[in-house]
């Protein structure tokens, strides 16, 4: 088809099948009782009375569907064609399933099921023997399409068609424009078990599966879309996904696309689809702490676009404003959205309080603040930002081969009383790190070494501790978090996040099942490792004793 050429984010859903259901049949073409019987004969597995139980077999189920559903002869004939092809895979499966039991070493297995997938294909593709018709309108057409089809195989994937086709032969069915564009790879699926999808057509064609209660199918592009999200796309994708899978009830799909969405946040805040977020959607990510972007004030901006962009009701813009951290952007940043931002100047009076705090946030010492304010709040909680003053990107190249370690330094906090204040912290990387009690032990009673464990086997490790200790500690402490970035889609985008505080200096299950020894690694970019260390200071409201 026309939609499958040069597209990205186009996915294959099926059973392992390599046909690609573009029209013509990519299998080649196999006699299956020749090349059986020739196979038989040659290893001694033939047996010729068997053919007159199949046919008998054939005759008796076609004699069987024809009494419990009233079909003419001829159409008890097609039933029985059809019937026959199933019993051929079947008595195939068996003989492979007797001879992997059997353990006889002359044993072989005799496998036609492409073929099989073959003659299942030019079923439909022919209409050969078909005993139901779908009729299939859009309201934006007079015109139907109409698809040949075998209610025996319509029926054993899906209980509608099976209840649809039960006393008629004609259905007419009615679905809008954009699934009804995919019905015949609908249909095709049905009949073979494989589709090949792009990402615009993703939604319809989970649509038609949930509709017909296909639930392969509708696990299959659920499955597609979760490894999709990073597909470079003109408008974007990901947000029209996690709306669907809201209406939907996909718990899974939600999560992650908001994953996927707080961790890579600021490629869609300056993309097309960051216009379409819903109130419900901005408020949600509005609300986490482990968002990745630039800086708070970038959040702001975008935000400011939305809101001017939307125009929401009051109540709901002073809701999105009141979700934004101010102090966590600088003050002289403060006082240029105050002369500066008309959505501000429009909703000042909702967010004065806020912006007051925020001021006296920044011209006093985090630990006089913490007498008067509470401080243990998200407000004054600082998300991912990638920033210089919050911490470091470090690049290891070949990291399969030693341990590494790296310095670099982060600013004490966000508060401007605290600005020429900077910590050193000291950073080591090891590829294969085994606990003590995985470690080779010695006994001088054996010669030699008793290994519990091969060097091999040890994981990835990432320790992260201060390089000096100071009483500007005080009321604080420090979560760190280190970014993966992996390529995907040739974009460079974060696939995992791993945080950890101070009473921890190394992060739990670092990159646990990252191979790393393997260049084709998806956790390698060119052949090295992508991380991003953040340093976020965490303020502690001090205890306060009665006198």
């Amino acid at each position: 088809m026309q939609d499958q050429k040069g597209g990205t984010g186009v996915g294959w859903i099926g059973a392992g099948s390599r046909s690609r259901g573009n029209g013509g049949s990519q299998f080649p073409p196999i006699d299956v009782a020749a090349r059986a019987g020739r196979a038989g004969r040659a290893r001694g597995l033939h047996k010729p009375r068997r053919a007159p139980r199949a046919r008998a077999a054939g005759r008796c189920s076609c004699e069987a569907m024809g009494r419990l559903t009233g079909t003419r002869p001829a159409a008890a004939r097609r039933w029985g064609s059809t019937a026959t092809a199933f019993l051929l895979l079947l008595l195939t499966v068996q003989a492979a399933q007797r001879a992997e039991l059997g353990g006889d070493g002359t044993a072989a297995t005799i496998n036609h099921s492409l073929t099989l997938l073959q003659r299942l294909q030019e079923l439909l593709q022919n209409g050969n023997s078909s005993d139901s018709v779908l009729r299939v309108r859009t309201a934006a057409s007079d015109e139907a399409k109409v698809f040949h089809t075998h209610q025996l195989l319509l029926s054993l994937q899906s209980e509608v068609f099976e209840g649809l086709l039960r006393n008629q032969s004609v259905v007419t069915l009615h679905e809008p424009p954009e699934t009804a564009a995919l019905f015949e790879k609908f249909i095709r699926y049905l009949y073979c078990g494989g589709v090949s999808i792009l990402l615009h057509q993703a939604i319809p064609m989970h649509q038609l599966a949930s509709k017909y209660r296909v639930w392969g199918l509708q696990r299959g592009v659920a499955d597609y879309m979760k490894s999709h999200l990073a597909s470079e796309s003109s408008q974007g994708h990901v947000v029209g996904w996690y709306h669907y899978a809201v209406r939907v009830g996909d718990a899974a799909l939600q999560e992650s696309c908001l994953q996927f969405l707080a961790w890579n946040l600021s490629a869609v805040l300056g993309s097309a689809e960051w216009a379409s977020v819903s109130v419900e959607l901005l408020l949600l990510l509005l609300e986490r702490s482990d968002l990745v972007l630039q800086s708070e004030l970038e959040l702001y901006t975008a935000v400011e676009s939305w809101l001017s962009r939307r125009q929401p009701e009051e109540a709901v813009a002073e809701r999105v404003l009141r979700a934004i951290r101010y102090p966590m952007i600088a003050p002289s940043q403060l006082f240029r959205l105050q002369a500066q931002s008309a959505v501000l100047a429009r909703h000042h009076g909702a967010v004065r309080d806020l912006l007051f705090q925020a001021f006296q946030f920044h011209a006093a010492s985090p630990l006089h603040f913490a007498k008067y304010f509470d401080v243990n709040c998200s407000m004054f909680l600082p998300r991912n930002y990638l920033a210089p003053s919050w911490g470091s990107q470090w690049v290891i190249n070949n990291p399969a081969r030693d341990d590494r370690s790296t310095s670099f330094q982060t600013q004490l906090g966000p508060s401007s009383h605290d600005a020429g204040k900077r910590l050193t912290w000291n950073a080591l990387f090891s590829p294969r790190w085994l606990p003590v009690s995985l470690r080779p032990v010695y006994s001088d009673a054996v010669s030699g070494a008793v290994q519990a464990a091969r060097i091999e086997d040890g994981r990835p490790r990432l320790v992260v501790t201060p390089a000096m200790s100071s009483p500007d500690f005080a009321g604080v402490s420090f979560q760190k978090t280190v970014l993966v970035g992996v390529r995907q889609q040739g974009r460079v985008l974060v696939k995992h996040a791993y945080s950890f505080h101070q009473s921890s200096d190394e992060a739990a299950d670092f990159l646990a099942h990252a191979d790393l020894q393997k260049r084709t690694s998806e956790y390698l970019i060119d052949n090295s490792l992508h991380l991003h260390i953040i340093v976020k200071p965490v303020y502690h409201s001090l205890i306060k004793t009665k006198k």
